[in-house]
């Protein structure tokens, strides 16, 4: 293995790891209650997110991979790689209360001027941790089903409180 072998394994981590990051923010940014429910969710019941996450995921991944095996013509493919495609979004969106949930243990006193530092933070740390594999379906399954549960809001909750 040569040098250029080494920086193109290098700049593909690094180039992949920063599309993570800035799919966090994205979905901070743009949905910051939802952001902010799956924080809560992550936090109250780990195991209870990663069951739903594993629950959804693994049908969702299974038919992804079966339409795209079975499947003759290209829009067969197209529809086996949009399922995937999605699938790896949502895990992303859910496992953003993950990375904003680290970055409010992490706290700096610019966080109430800027809120995004939060996720950016703790989406660093968590990023970090990517590169043990292990690391990533240990956080993106857990992260989808806390985007799943995220959307049925807890007993006795108030819906118009959502900036958390």
């Amino acid at each position: 293995m040569n040098l250029a072998d080494v920086f193109t394994v290098v700049l593909v981590v690094l180039g992949v790891l920063s599309v993570f990051i800035a799919v966090w923010l994205a979905t901070a940014g743009l949905f910051p209650a939802l952001a902010s429910r799956c924080a809560e969710r992550l936090g109250d019941s780990p195991f209870g997110c990663a069951a739903a996450g594993l629950g959804a995921a693994i049908p969702l991944l299974t038919a992804g991979v079966m339409l795209g095996r079975a499947s003759t013509n290209p829009l067969g493919k197209l529809g086996s790689a949009v399922v995937l495609i999605l699938t790896l979004i949502a895990m992303l969106a859910g496992t953003t209360g993950l990375a904003l949930r680290i970055g409010r243990g992490l706290a700096s006193a610019r966080d109430g001027a800027e809120p995004w530092r939060r996720v950016l933070r703790g989406g660093v740390v968590l990023a970090l941790t990517f590169l043990s594999l292990v690391m990533i379906p240990l956080t993106l399954v857990p992260g989808l089903g806390a985007l799943l549960l995220a959307g049925r809001r807890k007993p006795g909750t108030d819906p118009t409180n959502a900036a958390g």
